[in-house]
């Protein structure tokens, strides 16, 4: 990481995260396992409103979607050096988006946004503008139509990040894709909310198509990235050998991260746990350490 400057250090139970303002991740540790004392990234969902109507939204969210209070005690918990990934619905319509990411700035916690490509489109200036101010660190760009505009931006910016959900990227969405120097985060299917009665055929269709052909996928892009979810929908873990996989893994959810719902006021493990918890009267490690006893149960 030598060409690359380090915005974030800092200990984490038995492991150090080094964090450089590429977007890359280092964990390291004497023991076999990474043990977090505190989450050092966090799904949070600040609001429900969003005018897209994806028909696989598994947040349900909605025009008339409500926002999240984003003066709740537990936000002021954050530790340094936290990765913080900041959606919805449309984070840009929370009224207070701004002010969010000033105090978090302020307590050192790395703000990653991520948007609609159709969103992305009508809000460039001031999405440029919390980049230039390192009030956003990552942007992500769910992709709607893959627009040259929206390619020319990520090809020029290197911590735009295209993500593409397991299901609904096709081979004709991948070759407008190919050979332009991205980055891209694969994200799984999510048989949640409206995903689960947009679950189709084709849906499986697409994701067998890309579980097929990864290698050829992945070879077409600088830097190619998964949820948990896709790793598992794409068979990741038998496609690389084990010692790639091992090193590049980032954990099982709920081991040293968590999601946040500050519309509905829950924790939980991840955005399609069935299982949620109350954040009222709990501090942010308590709410981690029901999160870890929750993803501990699911092993």
């Amino acid at each position: 990481m030598a060409n690359h400057r380090l915005i974030g250090y800092y200990n984490n139970g038995n492991y150090t995260v080094r964090l450089y303002d590429d977007g890359s991740k280092i964990k390291l540790s004497q023991q076999n396992e990474f043990v977090a004392d505190f989450p050092d990234s966090i799904d949070l969902k600040i609001t429900d409103r969003c005018d897209m109507g994806c028909p696989m939204c598994h947040e349900c969210s909605s025009p008339d979607g409500l926002h999240g209070d984003i003066s709740l005690p537990l936000l002021k918990d954050l530790h340094a050096g936290t990765e913080l990934a900041i959606g919805g619905g449309n984070p840009l319509s929370h009224p207070k988006l701004e002010e969010l990411l000033r105090q978090m700035k302020m307590q050192g916690v790395i703000c990653n946004l991520t948007v609609n490509e159709r969103h992305f489109l009508k809000n460039i200036p001031l999405i440029k503008s919390y980049i230039d101010e390192k009030l956003v660190w990552g942007l992500g760009i769910s992709i709607n139509g893959c627009l040259d505009k929206t390619l020319d931006f990520a090809m020029q910016n290197q911590n735009t990040v295209l993500h593409c959900i397991c299901g609904i990227i096709d081979e004709n969405t991948a070759i407008k894709l190919y050979d332009k120097n991205l980055k891209i985060l694969l994200l799984g299917y999510k048989d949640f909310g409206r995903g689960k009665a947009y679950h189709s055929a084709d849906i499986d269709n697409n994701i067998a198509w890309l579980k097929d052909n990864i290698t050829e996928f992945t070879n077409r892009f600088s830097v190619v990235s998964f949820d948990n979810l896709a790793l598992s929908q794409l068979d990741m873990r038998n496609k690389v050998p084990p010692s790639v996989f091992e090193k590049c893994y980032m954990g099982d959810e709920g081991t040293a991260s968590m999601y946040i719902d500050l519309v509905k006021e829950e924790f939980a493990v991840s955005s399609t746990s069935q299982k949620r918890f109350p954040l009222e009267n709990v501090t942010l490690i308590q709410a981690f350490e029901t999160v870890k006893q929750e993803a501990a149960k699911q092993v």
